[in-house]
């Protein structure tokens, strides 16, 4: 078991994942379980945010994990997209409604039409439940407290997860990193929201040990 305590000194004391299969013929409703993807805001602002000028990444947003999205996902590795949907896409006021979480609302509009249409669900009952499933999820308060950008190794975000949801078994999570920057931690849910192993091709973990984690703005 790792101590909350030992994690903020190992993590204090450090200096300064390739898609899977998408099936386009996939059908609203018909998949085995989620994964629920959770993006490390600081990071996308540092490779993407910040160039676009994004209002998430603005100082004093206090944005650590966002939710990038819940997807539904086949047991084998594989995920249905831009499925066709009996309701109509979400208006301005639903997904604006979801920026507190997700940053911005275009990331909302764009995670129902790629992975909510998928999910057999309307789009407020989809985001009803997109936001149980990220508050079932505990986010690690240690990473929160890093004043500074710290180099790290991968897996040991993955512990600070560990460590916060007793219920998390290290087969059910991944850390995945893009362009040296710690980006997301990836949670299987059953269809249920219970924690439980991810099926094939999910797990691809990070192996770096350098990774970069910036702040909290």
């Amino acid at each position: 078991m790792v101590r909350p305590l030992a994690l903020l000194a190992a993590l204090s004391a450090l200096a300064v994942l390739s898609p899977l299969s998408a099936r386009a013929e996939g059908r609203a409703g018909e998949f085995d379980y989620y994964v629920l993807s959770l993006s490390w805001s600081p990071s996308w602002c540092a490779l993407e945010g910040d160039g676009r000028d994004s209002a998430q990444c603005d100082g004093g947003t206090g944005f650590g994990w966002i939710l990038h999205g819940l997807w539904p996902q086949y047991e084998d590795g594989g995920w249905p997209q831009d499925c066709e949907a009996a309701e109509p896409p979400p208006g301005r006021a639903m997904a604006e409604a979801m920026a507190d979480i997700m940053g911005t609302p275009g990331l909302a509009r764009y995670q129902w039409a790629k992975h909510g249409s998928c999910s057999g669900l309307a789009p407020a009952d989809y985001f009803g439940t997109a936001r149980a499933a990220f508050e079932r999820v505990a986010r690690p308060e240690l990473l929160r407290r890093l004043g500074r950008e710290v180099t790290l190794p991968a897996g040991l975000v993955e512990e600070a997860f560990l460590a916060e949801d007793p219920g998390l078994e290290a087969d059910g999570i991944t850390i995945t990193c893009r362009d040296g920057y710690i980006q997301e931690a990836r949670i299987c849910l059953t269809r249920d929201l219970e924690l439980r192993t991810c099926g094939d091709g999910v797990r691809r973990d990070c192996a770096l040990t350098d990774a970069r984690l910036p702040p909290v703005r």
